[in-house]
């Protein structure tokens, strides 16, 4: 994995700053393959939608295990426009590292294709996990999916409204869970965003919040207090109507973190030392009491 950069807090706050300036102006070239300088390539490679061109990337656990390997599916963000699954090496790498099959897969993004074509996408990724855990030495009982910003929408759309997984053949209720990182789950549509999400009529469609009734799996939701770009007060509604139709789930909110924080914590864990203890934890045992705790502030 990746050396860990300088340690004093005030470096590794305008280090996050840096991510999310970048993150937010489309510069992402660079400050990814700096985030991935060293990292070996995946495993492997597989085009699950030949007609489209989308694939995904394979990072098997590091250390053999004489049980089959939870899965976490992993959907990149970029604001549903940008973005590529070769830019998120470390955070294959970095589950791979903890005893996790990780698969990082492609999906249409603007102007390819927009919704709901993107997360008709995601869910043919996920059939092919089901199809294909196994192989790689995956538990197809135990298959998350993952995601940070959009990405996050998306898994947790897929996760909320059976319907795209049904049409591929899977039941929601065959997920063992969902992480979400920074995700926006009742989100204004504006903008550039119109074209993304087409005619008004829709757009409640793209809304995660609304379809929440009870027959969801396990939710972990993780976001930083001052997100700028997508309110953690999504995370906390998300939460709470999750509980509210007894749904486990825990909400994990980072203090002085903001939207990049979530990647942060994958790409150096003692930079964010809640993050990573979280998503084990939860892969562990998701369906434990639901919680909600603040992490505390590094000293």
């Amino acid at each position: 994995m990746p050396p860990a950069p300088p340690t004093p807090t005030r470096f590794f706050r305008a280090a996050l700053l840096s991510l999310a300036v970048l993150l937010g102006s489309g510069c992402e070239r660079a400050l990814f393959g700096f985030l991935n300088r060293g990292l070996p390539p995946p495993e492997s490679t597989v085009v699950f939608a030949p007609e489209l061109g989308l694939a995904l990337d394979i990072y098997r656990p590091t250390r053999p295990a004489a049980t089959p390997a939870p899965v976490v599916v992993f959907f990149y963000g970029g604001s549903w426009q940008r973005g590529e699954r070769a830019q998120y090496r470390f955070v294959g790498q970095r589950l791979a590292a903890n005893g996790i099959l990780a698969i990082v897969a492609d999906y249409r993004t603007m102007p390819r294709a927009g919704f709901p074509a993107f997360i008709d996408d995601a869910a043919r990724a996920v059939r092919w996990t089901f199809d294909h855990a196994a192989q790689w030495g995956g538990d197809r009982e135990r298959i998350f999916l993952a995601g940070h910003s959009a990405g996050a929408q998306i898994a947790a759309l897929l996760a909320t409204d059976g319907r795209y997984l049904q049409r591929r053949g899977v039941e929601v209720d065959a997920l063992a869970g969902v992480i979400g990182l920074a995700g926006p789950y009742d989100f204004a549509i504006t903008g550039k965003l119109e074209q993304v999400f087409g005619a008004p009529s829709q757009w409640p469609q793209a809304q995660p919040l609304n379809f929440v009734d009870g027959d969801e799996p396990p939710f972990l939701l993780v976001h930083g207090r001052d997100d700028r770009v997508v309110e953690s007060a999504d995370s906390v509604a998300m939460s709470e109507a999750l509980r509210a139709h007894d749904v486990p789930a825990r909400l994990l909110l980072l203090p002085d973190a903001g939207h990049s924080a979530p990647l942060a914590g994958l790409y150096d864990p003692q930079r964010v030392p809640a993050m990573l203890p979280a998503i084990l934890g939860f892969i562990a045992d998701p369906r434990a009491a639901s919680s909600a705790a603040v992490a505390p502030t590094r000293p």
